[in-house]
């Protein structure tokens, strides 16, 4: 899998997009409704990634950063979200979601992130394990779903997980 940073609003990112809106009216009974705003998603402050197959979209992944002032993620300052990670379901099991939480994680770092964090939900079980075996923690929570009984907050210190993966290596 090739991957390329395009924009939020690019036509193979919103047709994943829409592929995993649809996904979590199956899941959760409706979309996302995180507020969301295509510029969050440029850089410096953002970034967003589509892989592909051959010229095929299958994959997706986004980070954004927070003020580091917010008061639900001052405490991980300077912090970076991960959102909209998404692989279509017939590539799934391929490795590709691992390779894009790598390349979010390196990015956000590159541009200065101490932490990424990230929402997902108890009826995303696979996302939740595949976070889980990156390395993700629970965090206080943070963000739209900050409130809902659904939802799963974790974080990642990415510095102290390339002094691991230094020492290690």
């Amino acid at each position: 899998m090739s991957i390329s940073a395009v924009g939020y609003d690019h036509p193979d990112a919103q047709r994943l997009i829409a592929e995993v809106q649809e996904e979590y009216v199956q899941r959760y009974g409706g979309p996302d409704a995180s507020p969301m705003d295509p510029l969050e998603f440029r850089p410096p402050q953002g970034l967003f990634l589509v892989g592909y197959l051959g010229r095929e979209p299958v994959a997706m992944g986004g980070w954004r950063r927070h003020d580091d002032g917010h008061p639900q993620t001052s405490w991980a300052a300077p912090v970076a979200e991960v959102k909209r990670m998404y692989v279509t379901a017939g590539e799934r099991g391929r490795g590709y979601a691992r390779a894009m939480l790598a390349r979010l994680e390196d990015t956000a770092r590159e541009a200065g992130a101490r932490w990424l964090l990230l929402e997902t939900g108890s009826r995303q079980p696979e996302a939740v394990a595949l976070y889980q075996s990156c390395g993700y923690q629970p965090v206080p929570p943070f963000g739209h779903y900050a409130d809902r009984p659904l939802a799963i907050h974790l974080g990642k210190d990415l510095l102290t997980a390339q002094a691991r993966h230094a020492a290690a290596g």
